[in-house]
């Protein structure tokens, strides 16, 4: 099913929510949890606990409670076959409880486990934007090596069950307390992408922009909005600035994700990314997976009260 006619959104107020992640590039067990953030135990039943895997991949599972509904939704399911079937043992999570599937875009390391999601969940309904589904992408490295990523197939995933829903704008789930951001407009003078990604559309070779690129949206009672990228290909400002406009709320509780701020390239627009996150104000911000490890400290620097640093198994309750 295509969608591509709502711009906007009616995105309604949840009392609490809760993200967990499943899969990203970091793990410590022996982080203090805190009042907001919950972080996996060490120890069970007088055992250590089994530890969760890290790797370079993105799954987080979103969690919506509204009175006595409880929803839940699954962003991005991670790189490996591995990764994200483990650490979803690990932390006794059920599928049966995921009501949807959400692809931030057509990357391997955001639906790499996608496959086997649909095999435990048959008939899930997977959300993504039309683009995701590409005939090829990669990218150029700088060493001038050319690499073809694994892709989306689109008949693939309909035969394993999932119930395609393809949309390029906001896409409301679990009664309305859930949205997907759509296709982000792109509005800063400095977020441009990466120039080293290419796509095949049509049979022409293009730069890709990454316009599947998107987002989910939640808005917490009293808080405000919270904003979860997978990569932020867009721009994570230009995916905040979105969000805000989709929805018509202007506050923003909390970013979460990634930012894609990872290599050289990238440094140039870091300082005035930090700047853009001040004047949005949010009061808790956690980059993730693909921001770099660099663009990560210069924010916990400039951000030390917002700051959290992410890692796997971590609840962050809002």
């Amino acid at each position: 099913m295509d969608s591509t006619v709502n711009n906007g959104v009616q995105l309604q107020e949840s009392d609490r929510a809760g993200v967990i992640t499943i899969i990203d590039n970091y793990t410590d067990v022996l982080l203090d949890s805190t009042e907001t953030v919950q972080r996996p135990p060490r120890a069970a039943g007088g055992h250590i606990a089994d530890a969760p895997v890290a790797e370079h991949g993105f799954s987080i599972l979103i969690k919506v409670f509204k009175d006595s509904e409880t929803h839940t939704i699954l962003l991005d399911t991670g790189l490996s076959k591995i990764g994200v079937p483990y650490n979803l043992k690990v932390f006794g999570i059920d599928l049966g409880e995921v009501e949807a599937v959400v692809i931030s875009h057509g990357h391997m390391d955001h639906f790499g486990t996608l496959e086997n999601i649909l095999a435990a969940r048959k008939g899930i309904t997977v959300v993504l934007h039309p683009a995701a589904i590409a005939a090829s992408r990669g990218a150029r490295f700088r060493d001038g090596t050319i690499y073809e990523f694994p892709t989306l197939n689109e008949k693939a995933l309909t035969e394993a069950g999932a119930k395609l829903v393809k949309s390029k704008d906001p896409y409301l789930m679990a009664n309305g307390l859930i949205a997907t951001t759509g296709e982000v407009e792109r509005v800063t003078d400095f977020e441009k992408g990466s120039p080293s990604l290419w796509v095949e559309r049509n049979g022409e070779i293009l730069e890709d922009q990454v316009i599947d690129d998107q987002g989910v949206m939640i808005n917490v009672a009293g808080k405000g909005l919270v904003v979860i990228s997978g990569c932020a290909h867009a721009g994570i400002i230009n995916m905040i600035r979105h969000a805000q406009r989709v929805t018509k709320i202007d506050k923003v509780y909390a970013v979460v994700g990634g930012f894609h701020l990872p290599s050289p390239y990238f440094q140039p627009i870091v300082d005035r990314t930090i700047q853009e996150l001040k004047a949005i104000g949010p009061e808790i911000v956690v980059p993730m997976h693909c921001t770099g490890w660099d663009a990560t400290t210069r924010i916990a620097q400039e951000m030390p009260s917002q700051f959290v640093l992410s890692s796997v198994g971590t609840t962050f309750v809002f």
